[in-house]
């Protein structure tokens, strides 16, 4: 997984609350592979009429939003069912940071083992942010992980994220990698464990 460490560049404004998993990519969308990927079906639903044309006045149609590796929503983003496709689809159409104010639980643990980061901002924050990018689409900002910073023209505010997804998003580790990067700890816990407690592994010469 690719380190996240800084982002910057122009950010869409969806404004939209509650976005579910079902809307970030419809069930229908999830039999094709991966490799093909998802992408094109990122909140196809809301994007497309029913011809399947793109709407025009929609967020994420137009620029700069269409090419912006940051997406600001409102509350309870990606609530809804587990699927870790609803992470894949934004991944895939190079959304690497998500500004809102709460996220769905599994859809943000999904989203780091991802390399997206789920940043979690006060309500009136986003909404300030939703309305200088209304009225500035053009506006770049900066996502700095390494203090936890959101930045954009003279402003500045700090998000929220679990320390630990915070690690592995700076060094682009999975959860094997979390695990590895205790592996001088763990060594020195198994030799006192096995000299204070040899009963808890059997003599591997006896045999059955």
């Amino acid at each position: 997984m690719k380190p996240l460490v800084e982002i910057a560049g122009h950010a869409c404004p969806l404004g939209l609350a509650s976005v579910d998993t079902d809307q970030l990519i419809p069930a229908r969308f999830m039999k094709r592979p991966r490799s093909e990927g998802y992408g094109g079906f990122l909140l196809h639903d809301l994007r497309r009429d029913e011809a399947g044309i793109e709407k025009p006045d929609f967020p994420l149609n137009r620029a700069p939003g269409r090419d912006a590796p940051i997406l600001v929503a409102r509350r309870n983003f990606g609530s809804g069912s587990s699927r870790e496709a609803a992470v894949y689809a934004l991944v895939d159409a190079g959304i690497r940071v998500v500004v809102a104010p709460t996220f769905g639980d599994i859809f943000a643990a999904n989203a780091v083992k991802n390399g997206l980061l789920p940043a979690v901002i006060g309500e009136a924050e986003v909404e300030e942010l939703l309305h200088l990018l209304g009225a500035s689409p053009d506006c770049h900002l900066l996502v700095d992980l390494n203090t936890c910073r959101l930045s954009w023209n003279n402003h500045a505010v700090h998000f929220q994220i679990d320390p630990v997804w915070r690690e592995q998003l700076l060094n682009g580790w999975d959860d094997i990698d979390v695990t590895r990067s205790f592996s001088d700890e763990i060594a020195r816990f198994r030799t006192v464990i096995e000299r204070e407690r040899p009963w808890l592994r059997p003599d591997r010469n006896i045999r059955a």
